[in-house]
């Protein structure tokens, strides 16, 4: 008994120089003074177990709205695409009626512009009446130095024609030309040109009052208005 005892304590002996030993191939680390804490589990508050009876709460939906295919579109982008939707289909029906107003306008406007600045030039070229005058050589006790002056006016809607004869005012005749009917005719310009209409050798007058010609013959000693007939 006491050998076995014996033999106990080499053994034990042993086993402890061996763990000395070793002690130094092992690193330990140092003790610390804080503690771990491991918080206990949650219970998933969406676990209908737990619940109160008759307490429902709603799941929270999805940041995205699966679509057929396998996608999904975020709820707010296909709010978005159909807002810009009902708005791509408003914007052309403004922008058509804001360019037909706005297309009225520059018609008005070029019109307005167009009639102020032709009768700015006739204001320049024929004055207030409308007048126009020029020289002639018509057989009228005139000649290459002493041409026949004429006077064609639009005076208050009436047409009136002045001639004096090789320059003379002294001689002057008047002839009455049509009375002018309309709004702004009373600014329509009134000019003539004298030629052989009727082929007799002595030139003729022609009145020009816009597109309309009204022809005086020459006789040798006046103007006389050509008949319906054409002489």
């Amino acid at each position: 008994m006491a050998n076995v005892q014996a033999r106990r304590r080499t053994q034990t002996t042993d086993i402890d120089l061996d763990v000395e030993d070793e002690d130094q191939y092992y690193v330990t680390k140092p003790r610390s003074s804080a503690r771990r804490y491991s918080p206990p589990p949650q219970d998933d508050a969406l676990d209908d177990d737990f619940l109160p009876e008759g307490v429902v709460i709603q799941r929270r939906r999805s940041l995205a709205t699966p679509v057929p295919g396998g996608s999904s579109v975020a709820p707010r982008t296909i709010t978005s695409e159909l807002d810009s939707g009902r708005r791509v289909r408003r914007f052309p029906v403004m922008a058509l009626l804001f360019g037909m107003v706005v297309m009225a306008l520059l018609v008005v406007g070029i019109s307005a512009f167009g009639s102020w600045w032709k009768i700015h030039q006739d204001d320049a070229t024929y004055g207030r009446p409308r007048t126009y005058q020029v020289d002639a050589i018509v057989g009228h006790n005139d000649g290459p130095g002493h041409p026949s002056h004429f006077i064609f006016m639009n005076l208050n809607r009436h047409v009136v024609i002045i001639e004096l004869p090789g320059g003379d005012s002294t001689k002057a005749r008047i002839y009455s030309g049509p009375t002018l009917f309309g709004d702004g005719q009373d600014l329509t310009p009134v000019t003539g040109e004298f030629r052989d209409v009727n082929s007799d050798g002595k030139p003729d007058m022609i009145v020009h009052i816009l597109d309309q010609q009204i022809v005086f013959l020459n006789d040798g000693k006046e103007f006389v208005p050509q008949s319906i007939g054409g002489k």
